[in-house]
């Protein structure tokens, strides 16, 4: 049970809202059914289908992981189902699919969206009745795995317009964790910073983690944090190894590590400020197709305003707040009212 609590140890947060998916998580392990973890990119979603596995009736058996979106499609699927010897160029003896080393375990594939329709139609055969083929056979293997599955898109969207199959997303879909982003779970992000930080002082052989100011504290709370825990931790481990005063709490959190005057512009606009590349088209000269939703125009005018200025502003709020000429606190309450929080 070492990797359980290793895990345990990573999965932190105090907020409601974490606790509640840990809940939900105790709750759906017990049972064997397909699960589906949705959430944005740096969430936790592999932590959490490894908290699914180790809390089943599975967690002395093998736990497969698999990204979809590292592979194309032809070795996916070799890679899922295995294949057998002289399959194709260069298959030289039989490969064992991570279907066939997953038995009576646990398989995890992240980013699920990017797959085939044939990946997908032969995943459905797998969950509707636990079998498959190599790839160059014709013997039926018997799948004694249970699946879970993780995508940061709108699988619902995908399915309505076609573009991954309704069948499929019925069986994976007996129940969806979906994983609320570190900037919806306020009371956890200092929390996590400390134990980065922690964790980054003992590589870097430092007495102590030497914490932080109140306008490094600052900072991490007015953060949106769009890339999540991940992105919280580089920050924290980036700040603390270029601290130049070890035994002084961190003063600059280093949000960007891109932040150059000396980084590349971009070629498809050289020159141009991101303000200009950025801007609006003409309102004036844009004419309006009545009857129209005028609170919903409205609407979508101020938030695609407050997504653009939080994008250029790095997602620092204060920034932003001041680049739409409003006050830090106006902000939040628009954050707030649209769910942009």
């Amino acid at each position: 049970m070492q990797q359980e609590t290793s895990l345990n140890d990573r999965l932190l947060g105090e907020s409601p809202e974490f606790l509640e998916v840990l809940d939900w998580v105790s709750k759906i392990a017990p049972l064997d059914k397909p699960v589906l973890v949705v959430g944005e990119r740096g969430t936790g979603k592999e932590l959490i289908a490894a908290r699914i596995h180790y809390l089943s009736q599975r967690w002395d058996q093998e736990f497969i992981k698999l990204n979809c979106a590292a592979i194309n499609d032809t070795l996916l699927e070799t890679e899922l189902f295995g294949h057998e010897a002289g399959a194709f160029t260069g298959a030289q003896k039989r490969h064992s699919g991570r279907f066939e080393r997953a038995h009576g375990g646990t398989l995890f594939l992240d980013e699920l969206a990017t797959t085939s329709s044939m990946v997908q139609e032969k995943l459905l055969r797998v969950i509707e009745y636990g079998e498959y083929e190599r790839v160059g056979g014709n013997k039926m293997m018997t799948a004694d795995v249970r699946l879970i599955a993780a995508t940061n898109l709108d699988l619902p969207g995908l399915a309505m317009a076609g573009k991954f199959r309704e069948d499929l997303l019925d069986r994976l879909a007996f129940d969806v964790i979906t994983l609320p982003p570190l900037r919806a779970r306020q009371e956890d992000i200092l929390l996590l910073a400390e134990h980065f930080g922690v964790r980054m002082a003992t590589e870097l052989e430092l007495d102590y983690f030497p914490g932080l100011t109140n306008s490094a504290v600052d900072t991490l709370l007015n953060h949106a944090w769009p890339g999540n825990v991940r992105e919280l931790k580089n920050a924290i481990e980036r700040s603390l190894y270029r601290h130049e005063q070890p035994s002084r709490p961190i003063d600059e959190i280093i949000l960007d590590p891109f932040g150059s005057p000396y980084r590349p512009k971009s070629p498809a606009m050289p020159g141009v400020p991101i303000e200009t590349a950025q801007a609006s088209p003409d309102i004036e000269k844009i004419e309006p197709q009545f009857p129209v939703d005028f609170r919903q125009q409205v609407q979508d005018f101020e938030i695609k305003q407050i997504k653009a200025a939080l994008k250029q502003a790095q997602y620092n709020q204060k920034k932003a707040a001041d680049a739409l000429g409003v006050t830090y606190h106006q902000l939040r309450g628009y954050l707030k009212k649209y769910e942009l929080l």
